[in-house]
């Protein structure tokens, strides 16, 4: 593992004053890299945290530009960022609140084409995308590759956070083996979202993240946390893999990534993509 510098050890006292982290903790997360796939809503709590707390690389993925109805909130830009690539300004705020890690940017979508070459390098997936064809197209990489998905989904007021990693227990298909109808797919995509709802989910992301690389806590491994945040209320439903899984069951059909017509089309189910 890397060793940390003196300006890291002041920087992360408060980390390593933990127990359960410590110093080596601490050069786990600097040596460790994470993917994240979308900087809109969940994205943006998400790169702000893991920067913060010392990720040595973090990649983000987005094709978007900034727009006004994000920063109600995308709290990773401002007023200055509209109408600019979002992947260019969330690295400006990121490498602002920590200059010593390394973030890479993809100005693309994240695509049959590019999944896996843009995933291969990277230790964990954090999936904060807006779209049922993403949220699929991650897990079967995840699933494929050996990887952790960490999962994060938000409508309305509600939000739900897993880590479904097949190695240990169920993965996104597992619990949802196809995407839902295209009616209700665009329902989703157009019902709102409270503003501070994402930072709730994204920060469990995080969390889930930075437990998995430095092997601590109980992870949500086989493990839905569904938040109500009209009702403040955290509810934990327990999950389990499915024998009969497409991807991660005793007999996969899937093997290899599948194109995004496959889990029902492209982006027509989700028409504001900002919206998320």
């Amino acid at each position: 593992m890397m060793d940390l510098t003196p300006e890291e050890m002041k920087r992360y006292t408060r980390h390593i004053l933990l127990p359960e982290i410590g110093t080596d903790g601490q050069r786990k997360l600097k040596a460790s890299s994470i993917l994240v796939i979308g900087g809109g809503g969940l994205g943006s709590p998400v790169a702000l945290y893991l920067a913060a707390t010392g990720v040595g690389r973090i990649g983000l993925v987005d094709a978007d530009i900034v727009q006004y109805s994000n920063l109600q909130r995308q709290v990773l830009y401002g007023m200055e960022s509209l109408g600019k690539l979002k992947v260019e300004m969330a690295r400006q705020r990121m490498l602002d609140i920590n200059s010593e890690i390394q973030v890479d940017v993809y100005n693309e979508l994240f695509t049959l084409d590019n999944a896996l070459h843009i995933a291969d390098t990277y230790d964990v997936i954090i999936d904060c995308s807006d779209n049922f064809s993403t949220r699929y197209l991650s897990n079967d990489l995840c699933v494929l590759t050996g990887k952790p998905n960490i999962y994060g989904a938000i409508s309305r007021f509600e939000g739900q956070a897993s880590v479904f990693y097949a190695k240990e227990g169920p993965c996104y298909r597992c619990l949802f083996p196809e995407p839902p109808p295209p009616d209700i797919r665009r329902s989703i995509a157009n019902a709102g979202v409270l503003g501070v709802l994402p930072g709730t989910i994204g920060t469990i992301q995080v969390t889930e993240a930075l437990k998995f690389i430095m092997g601590i806590g109980e992870p949500l491994i086989g493990r839905l946390l569904i938040y109500d945040a009209l009702d403040m209320t955290f509810e934990c439903v327990k999950l389990r893999k499915n024998p009969k899984c497409k991807i991660c069951g005793e007999h996969p059909e899937i093997t290899e990534l599948i194109d995004r017509e496959e889990y029902g089309g492209g982006n027509e189910w989700n028409e504001d993509k900002n919206l998320i």
